[in-house]
Order: structure tokens, then C-alpha cells, then sequence
């Protein structure tokens, strides 16, 4: 066994390992949910996040047994906060939208996705977050991040195709954008690391649905978010980010 200060309670059927590395549950019931292989990569005032073997998810500290309420410092009025902060600032987005009238897209005649034109015909994503926003600060981008469940999200499917696969979004992206793909798939493979890279982030910027869009500056600032399918193609979605690079 490793030099490490472990820290053990019973959950369930199983025990609870918390290293100083990683945080592991061979078994967690939550409610009537049972997860197996559980690898916890986040938490906060509300909610921990984990892969298990079927995928990833999260759950309600409030639902947790009071030892492990314990080791993530759960608060219940802290926790009632967040959940209102939260619920108020979705309210706020909503009402915003609302409010909205259609947004008018940016001059791209300058420069259209062609070949010929010297732009881009197919944006190019990655799924490295921190490379991706180191380089769009070195290049003075905007960091698009996009949450997405490839191979059975119906709306991110057709998102991607009526959108993102564009040689108009393509042309703006490799002007404007450094893109970043964080997939959540039920299907395709992944290594246990991008998994974990992924669920951290899914914590980090509280998504709670797919798929989600949010914009950020070379410092990982939020500029602001899409969730769910944006009608209108990519006139509409870039003007949405030319909306939020301009807040």
C-alpha cells in the first residue's frame, strides 16, 4: 500500500477510500440509484460529480449519507444559496432571451468559407481545455467550450449539423475562436482520463443540460452561454457570440 493517509467509511455495501489523489466508492446508492466503480472529480456547495461504470453523474449532497455529507462539507443553507443563485440567474438568462429581438448577423462577406478565400471549411475542435485556452489568450480569442452528447443527443446532433459542421461557422471559428469539444457519449469509447477531464469540467461550469455552449475569454472568464439548440443556423449562433463578446 502506498504512503498515503487513507480515510475509510462504510457506504452501502462497500467502503469509501479517499487518497489525496483521488476519491473512490466501490458502491454509492443515492436514493434509489445504485453506482458501481464510482471515481469522484469534483464537488461544490451543492453537488458531487463522478465517472462510474456506466458513464458519468452526478448527485444531490443533500442525498448522500451523513459521512460522506461530512467529507464534501456540506452546508445546508450554503447549499440552499447556490441553488438559489443558481435558479435565479437561469430565470434571468431566460427572461433575456426573451426579451430578445432577432439578432442581426455579422458582416462575413469579407471573408466567406471558401477554399479560394483563404478560411476555414471545417472547424477544427479539440478536447484539451487548458491547451485550448492557453492559445486562445496567446492569440487574443474567445474560447468556445461545448458541452455535448455525440452519439445520442438528438439536439447536438442536429446542432452540429445545421451549425457547427457550416463552412460559415467554420470561417468565423478560425477567425475568432479557439473550440473545445468535452463529449459525453453513451457509445464511444474514452480513456479514464478524458473522462475525468471532462466531468471536472462539467462540475467547474455547473451544465446541467446538453447541449450547452459557454463562451470564455483567454482567462477562463465566462462571457456567456447557449443551452439547448439555437434555431436560425449560424447567422443566428454567431451573433449570439458576437452578443456575448461584446458584454
Amino acid at each position: 500500500m502506498k504512503a498515503t493517509r487513507l480515510l475509510s467509511f462504510v457506504v452501502a455495501a462497500g467502503v469509501f477510500i479517499a487518497r489525496a489523489d483521488e476519491e473512490k466508492l466501490p458502491l454509492l446508492k443515492v436514493g434509489n440509484d445504485t453506482y458501481t466503480n464510482v471515481v469522484v472529480t469534483s464537488h461544490n456547495a451543492t453537488d458531487v460529480y463522478f465517472i462510474h461504470a456506466g458513464g458519468m453523474a452526478n448527485a444531490k449532497l443533500r442525498k448522500l449519507s451523513p459521512e460522506l455529507q461530512k467529507l464534501f462539507n456540506y452546508d445546508p443553507q450554503r447549499a440552499a444559496g447556490a441553488e438559489q443563485k443558481l435558479a435565479d440567474s437561469k430565470n434571468q438568462y431566460h427572461q433575456q432571451v426573451l426579451r430578445q429581438t432577432t439578432p442581426q448577423a455579422p458582416d462575413m462577406t469579407r471573408q466567406p468559407a471558401t477554399a479560394a478565400a483563404g478560411g476555414a471549411t471545417e472547424a477544427v475542435w479539440r478536447n484539451d481545455y487548458p491547451a485550448a485556452l492557453a492559445q486562445a489568450k496567446a492569440e487574443n480569442k474567445r474560447l468556445l467550450v461545448d458541452f455535448t452528447g455525440s452519439d445520442w443527443c438528438g439536439w447536438c446532433i442536429k446542432f452540429e449539423k445545421d451549425v457547427l459542421s457550416t463552412p460559415q461557422f467554420a470561417a468565423y471559428a478560425d477567425r475568432k475562436l479557439q473550440l473545445v469539444r468535452l463529449d459525453f457519449p453513451h457509445h464511444s469509447s474514452q480513456s479514464d482520463a478524458l473522462k475525468r477531464a471532462n466531468a471536472a469540467l462539467y462540475g467547474q461550469f455547473r451544465v446541467d443540460g446538453f447541449p450547452t455552449f459557454v463562451l470564455v475569454n483567454g482567462d477562463g472568464r465566462e462571457l456567456g452561454r447557449q443551452v439547448g439548440y439555437l434555431r436560425g443556423g449560424p447567422d443566428a449562433f454567431i451573433a449570439e457570440l458576437e452578443n456575448f463578446s461584446g458584454r
